[in-house]
């Protein structure tokens, strides 16, 4: 029999069933997916981390290493292994691709993974081992022939595999590129017998052994204990590097670290609404079967069996929502952790697999456990007393006069307004949660929203605006001379700027010292207004600002690697900036005697022709591409924030709208009795619900600001973006959340047209 009532019960409350689990599986779902997203990609990276030898430590020489140098780096105590390795960038013949040639000793540290072709062979002497990825976007095969071309050195290669590596995990130039570009830049492996090949006898002659001007290092050492251990061996200070101060490895955990974040954000939001609005409807279907549960009781069922009936209700909607959102969860998971997907777009990895953290199925349990109790409580209270306590109607508790009913302002309202206060304030849990789901709602669309607003300010103030040439052209460094660099500037219409790397405390950060007069690059400050560059000090990005408390007028002190001279520098101001640094004008470099040597020129000019000097030329073009990859899967990401919050606002205030709708069940049969037309009462019901979403959006609207602001901070700081939010956010967000408000009001308020007058006045109060 119970069985039988099981069924007609879930039939009858269909809407509020369904709703609730709807709202688990949303819930659930955005928890698993986000959650399983960061999780995934920590294992996927740590996989091909370990399969290439990712190193812990890069250590830099402009001078090179020899062999007996990684001897002593390999000798010290605590080092795993260590190899000699090296990297430039080089341009495809013929076009104006550029691929990144590396070279290591030693393919157990930092060596690639193989997806096809033949393994990497240290003793090879035309082999080119290519990105697969670049390989498919250049319809290049194994077995094809490249010809590549750095300064007067040309490397001429058969591609013998293709594969991935640890070392271009994100495969960009330069922190300006925010996404790859498999079309123009890639990255090759060769052999150190190649390398020694391609090297002519006369330049092999003056460098003898010193090829590599790199040494990566595995070891569990913390970086101070190492740091100390390789000056001593190597018997001099150099430049120590971090995997974490890596880009690829650096940008890959910043990954995984947002995806934690974001998983204590936003599905705690979405999992807490399910959870009250399961809590108080299963109160409220209980207090709705009361007579039913009466019945069973005087029937003779024992409490016990009554309680378990009940509590199936909340049982099965759990589960059954929590199935879903298991599905849900890995639809999302998989749709931003795939080659094709939003991560794969940014990293480059050879293995895909979703993994759930086992907290997230403790979590399921849990949820689902104190959702069977919310049942068995609810139901027990129904059970309170004899047969005949339980056959009686539930009652609500009785309403007393509130302060505000004694006020002459009261008074002066209109019966239906008077009606609606007294529904909020009786009924606080179903009006807080009406408001708690719009809040919610708000809280999405602001943020998401409001994301585009300063993702597209961003772009504009550092690149369309920040970016006034059209090409960048990279120098050798080391044969340009300063006035070589300023004759070329002169040819190219051009600015110029020299970029290095310098020691800060313990941190690596980048040096970039410009001469600007044709205004082709622009520095943003903190409110984002473009500022000439003194000449009287060095201007700090945010960060660093924020870090070592830096204001115009402090001091700071840097030591370029290689070198063991400090030079203080007096702070100018503070400037936003996507690489983490310190930039000052080529005035203020030779006043402070800081070296610099003019890598960089910045012109307009279309046609950059080849030359000895140039290493390659970099288009504005190529950087704005990579952003528009990055627009294109950001709006994706907006449009189902946006999907999301509309949902989450639909399924709770219809949700709450039915239930409001069954309390005042017998109200409503009473108003109708005494000669309220269906309009007025639709009106009544319709009334309370905006009344709440206009509150639930003059709430929503700074708390959407206040998490927008937080996660711009937590998520993106590197980017140091300036928070905007646009007009058009706030008329969007808030028609969007009016529109589902009053649609659900609508489509509740139709329901009032069936209300059996009789039969609700019938019923005992």
């Amino acid at each position: 029999m119970l069985k039988k009532k099981l069924l007609r019960t879930f039939l009858r409350y269909k809407a509020q069933f369904l709703s609730m689990m709807l709202m688990i599986a949303l819930g659930v779902g955005i928890f698993i997916g986000f959650n399983m997203e960061w999780y995934s990609l920590e294992k996927d990276v740590d996989y091909i981390l370990s399969e290439t030898g990712f190193s812990d430590y890069r250590v830099y020489s402009e001078e090179g290493f020899t062999a007996e140098d990684l001897a002593a780096v390999r000798a010290i105590d605590g080092v795993e292994d260590a190899t000699r390795f090296l990297t430039v960038n080089t341009t495809v013949a013929d076009s104006t691709d550029v691929i990144a040639i590396a070279v290591t000793e030693n393919s157990a540290v930092s060596g690639v993974y193989l997806m096809d072709g033949a393994a990497y062979d240290e003793t090879s002497e035309d082999g080119l081992w290519l990105s697969d990825q670049y390989a498919a976007k250049n319809d290049i095969s194994i077995g094809d022939k490249l010809t590549l071309t750095y300064k007067s050195l040309t490397v001429e290669g058969t591609v013998k595999g293709l594969v991935k590596a640890g070392e271009f995990l994100i495969c960009v130039p330069d922190e300006t590129q925010l996404m790859p570009d498999f079309n123009s830049y890639g990255f090759a492996y060769i052999s150190p017998v190649m390398l020694e090949k391609i090297i002519p006898a006369i330049f092999r002659s003056f460098i003898g052994d010193s090829l590599y001007y790199q040494i990566n290092v595995k070891t569990a050492m913390d970086k101070a204990d190492f740091v100390a251990a390789a000056d001593r061996a190597l018997g001099k200070t150099l430049l120590v590097l971090s995997k974490d101060e890596n880009l690829s490895y650096a940008e890959a955990m910043g990954e995984v670290n947002e995806g934690k974040t974001m998983g204590s954000v936003m599905p705690v939001l979405f999992l807490a609404i399910a959870i009250l609005t399961m809590v108080t409807t299963m109160h409220r279907i209980t207090a709705n079967e009361k007579t039913q549960i009466g019945t069973l009781k005087a029937l003779g069922f024992h409490d016990a069996r009554i309680l378990r009936h009940y509590s199936l209700y909340a049982l099965v909607t759990g589960l059954a929502g929590s199935a879903l959102g298991v599905l849900i969860g890995y639809l999302l998971g998989g749709y931003i952790m795939s080659p094709d997907g939003a991560m794969g777009t940014y990293i480059d990895m050879p293995r895909w697999t979703l993994y759930v953290p086992w907290f997230a199925w403790v979590v399921l349990i849990l949820m689902n456990l104190f959702m069977w109790g919310i049942g068995l409580l609810s139901v027990r209270k129904m059970l309170e007393g004899t047969a005949a306590d339980a056959l009686r109607p539930y009652t609500p508790k009785k309403m007393g006069h509130l302060m505000l009913e004694e006020t002459k302002a009261f008074k002066r309202l209109s019966f239906g307004t008077k009606w609606n206060l007294r529904d909020i304030f009786r009924h606080k849990a179903r009006s807080f949660m009406t408001l708690f789901g719009i809040l919610g709602c708000m809280i999405l669309l602001v943020g998401g929203l409001g994301m585009k607003d300063t993702a597209d300010a961003f772009v504009k103030s550092f690149f369309d605006e920040a970016i006034g040439y059209k090409n960048r052209i990279n120098l050798d460094s080391e044969s340009v001379t300063k006035e070589k660099a300023a004759a070329l500037t002169e040819e190219y219409n051009g600015d110029w700027g020299a970029m290095s790397s310098v020691q800060l405390s313990d941190r690596a950060i980048s040096a970039e010292v410009y001469h600007i007069t044709r205004d082709l690059v622009r520095f943003p400050d903190e409110n984002m207004h473009y500022v000439p560059l003194s000449d009287d000090g060095v201007y700090v990005c945010t960060r660093l600002a924020e870090d070592y408390d830096l204001k115009p007028g402090s001091s700071i002190e840097v030591s370029p690697y290689g070198s063991d001279a400090v030079y203080t520098l007096e702070v100018a101001g503070t400037l936003r900036s996507m690489s983490e640094g310190i930039v000052m004008s080529d005035a203020y470099a030779d006043k402070a005697g800081f070296p610099y040597a003019v890598n960089t020129i910045f012109t307009a000019e279309e046609e950059i022709g080849a030359r000895e000097e140039i290493l390659n030329v970099q288009t504005k073009k190529a950087i704005m591409d990579s952003f528009d990859t990055f627009m294109e899967l950001m709006n994706v990401m907006i449009i189902l924030l946006v999907i999301a919050a509309c949902v989450l606002s639909l399924v709770v205030l219809y949700n709450l709208g039915v239930m409001s709708y069954t309390e005042r069940y017998r109200e409503m049969a009473t108003l109708k009795v005494v000669g309220f037309k269906d309009r007025k009462i639709g009106e009544l019901l319709i009334s309370q619900n905006l009344w709440l979403t206009v509150i639930g959006i003059l709430l929503g609207i700074p708390a959407g600001f206040a998490v927008l602001d937080y996660l711009l901070k937590a998520l993106a700081s590197e980017y140091e973006m300036k928070l905007r939010i646009g007009p058009a956010t706030y008329i969007i967000s808030i028609a969007l959340t009016f529109g589902v408000s009053l649609a659900v009001g609508l489509m509740v308020a139709r329901k009032n047209r069936k209300i059996d007058m009789v039969a609700a006045l019938k019923t005992e109060e």
